[in-house]
């Protein structure tokens, strides 16, 4: 069982591992260095030119951004939402969206969810609803493994501990439906596909979380939010071909044991559970 529906595709993990060997052992040999294998890897040219890469990599947000603008334009234009607007540098959060009733949305774009910048937000006084939108171009990154990490690891101990309210998760990118991470939602039925921009886009995996934060004496398993309940869920979610039997809902669950504050997580999806983590006590940094 798996709290998400798409798996790591083996081949592009094979030869996404099969490069980096080479370029750890064969980089000395590119022609235009001139360097000796001494002077590349003894010296730390090489292990600094590759924390380089992974940096520039990691820090670039604009690709990810131009796929939101692509979205969010193209909600819009069907009328799905009112309109949109980027946040600016000042704000933690990234996008602001005003939904026909009038409701706000608020959207904080993140990259893979295994890493310590999913626990850096805020939700602001304005947000009548608040998303995390996990945007990973890494096709050799693990979907489960990063789903799971996100939403248990990361998010129930901000929630709780921080009494951060989150409504919502959108896992979705440029790299879903493609041959590095294959969307079995569109191996089912490829007419479920969008075409916005250069891409062909599955629906969107969107988990429903707590509509209150968990508090362990006073709310300790609140329930969940409900397509109804969350506009720009619902929007996105049907604009993009999504079935309302592939909505992941997440309880979250606080209780004190001793001094520890625990909690536990369960991610069902039509009806069954798909993943579900023991009592664990929150780490306070």
């Amino acid at each position: 069982m798996s709290c998400i529906p798409c798996t790591q595709d083996a081949a592009t993990r094979a030869r996404i591992d099969e490069l980096a060997e080479l370029i750890k052992t064969k980089a000395h040999l590119i022609p235009d260095l001139g360097w000796s294998e001494s002077e590349l890897y003894e010296t730390g040219l090489f292990r600094g030119a590759v924390e380089r890469i992974r940096g520039q990599f990691a820090a670039s947000m604009a690709e990810k951004r131009g796929f939101a603008k692509l979205v969010l334009n193209f909600l819009e234009d069907q009328r799905a939402i009112t309109s949109w607007q980027a946040a600016g540098g000042v704000n933690r959060y990234d996008y602001e969206v005003r939904l026909p009733s009038g409701r706000i949305a608020v959207i904080e774009l993140k990259g893979c969810l295994d890493g310590n910048n999913t626990n850096i937000f805020e939700r602001p006084p304005q947000a009548q609803e608040f998303y995390i939108w996990s945007v990973c171009q890494n096709a050799g990154a693990n979907p489960a493994r990063n789903a799971w990490s996100g939403i248990h690891t990361r998010l129930s101990a901000e929630i709780i501990d921080k009494e951060k309210q989150v409504d919502g998760l959108v896992i979705w990118d440029m790299v879903c439906g493609t041959i590095g991470r294959v969307c079995p939602k569109l191996t089912a039925d490829p007419t479920r596909a969008t075409e916005i921009g250069p891409y062909k886009l599955p629906p969107p995996c969107v988990y429903l979380f707590p509509s209150t934060i968990p508090s362990p004496r006073n709310n300790p398993s609140p329930p969940v939010h409900t397509l109804e309940s969350l506009e720009f869920l619902s929007a996105l979610h049907s604009q993009f071909k999504g079935r309302d039997d592939e909505v992941f809902s997440v309880r979250l669950a606080a209780r004190y044991s001793g001094r520890d504050l625990q909690r536990m997580t369960v991610v069902s999806c039509g009806g069954a559970v798909e993943q579900q983590s023991s009592w664990q006590s929150i780490r306070r940094s």
